[in-house]
């Protein structure tokens, strides 16, 4: 093995040449610029931009970070700075207590971020796949953060049996693009304040796509305020809803019992000892006056010998549903509901990817802030990876329709190049045998070439 020398080069070269193209999705689609700066102008002269603030923290979670204290490695990086097109690149001190200031200014902050994240989708227009049925699919759930051990504002036990936040984020499509990521605590119950929360989301698709929605959900949100306002929304655009049933006190030996004597009834037997049907059925749910009708899909399923072999004295019922707006085929309906379980995955980008499991600050204002913006960097995550490396001619990777944003990180913003400055303009010199050089040099001209 050979002994390598160790010098320092007097030129300058950056390990996350992907930020360029970060930089030009927040100038050109997310207009973050004009929809920041005017709104939260800084006091007196010579301070940094409210908006060189907030897309400084959004190049960091870009690179995998969310640590208010990793920007001041950064501090001398004329390419970040460059690159993300800031006025200066803040301290660690300067971040923290301006992100605080903002967070405390209210909801302000975060309708703006809501505006740039909108102009992001609607302006770059990111492949966004339809269901089957010619609906894009909104997906949205909650999830936990794991902040054990802090005591940071809001932090409560949740529902997974730690110590943290329980925020509520929404998908849309197939590609899993993020309309929403609101923050709270770790002791309040989903369907609490849901209602709210869609009336924010739905408007935000409305104005990315006018497609019909198919709002997916799992049993936490079966309540008669969410199906309420789902069919409220349908007077901005057409609206279809699957929701997983809870059948919370429902008498399944009734059903069973009734099933069982009516000659009607088609069963299936996949195996000796168990049967198997599904019951379609109108349901109707009231809620301040309004009511909203919909279908009820049940599946009873029938044991009387277990997997085992083993005779059952008693039979063994299970039951299992889904409320929905849709009238199709009832395999049909389950197989949309089964797509659903993909926004998992959405979760885990946030948590691990993106760095956000212990959120950076102790203040839950300011956490909230940070989610906000973390939407933004999800959101051009996706796109560039959408963009880059589902190609013919993207580095080797195994066919797929969406990488984690993990390998968007890995693949294309993890890119190495050295920043060329001559005759008053600045190159990337990627690396002779940079995998990534084709689609990163495309993709990067297809941005300098927008106008809308």
């Amino acid at each position: 093995m050979p002994d390598f020398q160790i010098k320092r080069l007097p030129y300058n070269l950056t390990a996350h040449a992907g930020l360029s193209l970060v930089g030009q999705y927040l100038k050109r689609f997310a207009q973050i610029d004009q929809v920041i700066d005017p709104r939260f102008p800084i006091a007196g002269k010579g301070g940094i931009g409210t908006s060189s603030l907030l897309k400084a923290y959004v190049g960091l979670l870009c690179s995998g970070k969310s640590d208010f204290d990793a920007i001041e490695s950064l501090r001398g990086d004329a390419f970040f700075r460059d690159a993300l097109d800031l006025s200066t690149v803040p301290s660690s001190p300067t971040l923290r207590q301006r992100m605080d200031a903002l967070g405390e200014a209210g909801d302000s902050a975060l309708r703006a971020l809501d505006e740039a994240n909108e102009r992001l989708l609607a302006r770059a227009k990111p492949t966004l796949t339809p269901l089957s049925t010619g609906h894009l699919a909104l997906d949205f759930d909650v999830f936990t953060l794991d902040n054990s051990g802090t005591k940071k504002e809001g932090v409560g036990r949740t529902y997974m049996g730690f110590d943290g936040y329980a925020p509520i984020a929404g998908y849309l499509a197939e590609e899993g693009y993020c309309l929403g990521l609101e923050l709270r605590p770790g002791t309040q119950h989903s369907a609490s304040e849901t209602p709210d929360f869609l009336r924010r989301l739905l408007p935000r698709a409305r104005a990315v796509t006018a497609l019909p929605l198919l709002v997916r959900a799992d049993s936490g949100f079966d309540g008669a305020a969410i199906f309420v306002a789902l069919a409220a929304a349908r007077e901005a655009g057409p609206v279809d809803w699957l929701v997983k049933w809870n059948p919370r006190r429902f008498k399944v030996a009734t059903l069973h019992e009734r099933l069982a004597a009516d000659p009607a009834t088609v069963w299936s037997h996949p195996r000796a000892g168990k049967r198997e049907t599904y019951v379609v059925e109108p349901l109707t749910r009231k809620f301040a006056g309004t009511k909203v009708t919909m279908h009820r899909v049940m599946h009873l399923i029938e044991r009387t010998i277990d997997r085992d072999g083993q005779i059952l004295l008693m039979p063994d019922l299970e039951i299992e549903g889904w409320l929905t707006s849709l009238e199709l085929p009832v395999a049909e309906i389950v197989a949309l509901y089964q797509a659903h379980g993909t926004h998992e995955q959405f979760h885990s980008e946030f948590k691990t990817d993106l760095d956000l499991e212990r959120l950076p600050s102790g203040k839950f204002a300011t956490n909230d802030l940070v989610l906000s913006l973390a939407v933004l960097a999800f959101n051009i995550l996706r796109a560039i990876g959408q963009a880059t490396l589902i190609e013919p001619d993207s580095p080797v990777r195994h066919p797929a329709k969406r990488r984690r944003l993990k390998t968007v990180m890995q693949e294309i913003i993890g890119v190495a190049a050295r920043v060329i400055t001559h005759a008053r303009r600045l190159t990337l010199g990627l690396g002779q045998r940079c995998a990534a050089f084709t689609v990163f040099e495309r993709h990067y001209q297809t941005l300098l070439q927008f106008s809308g």
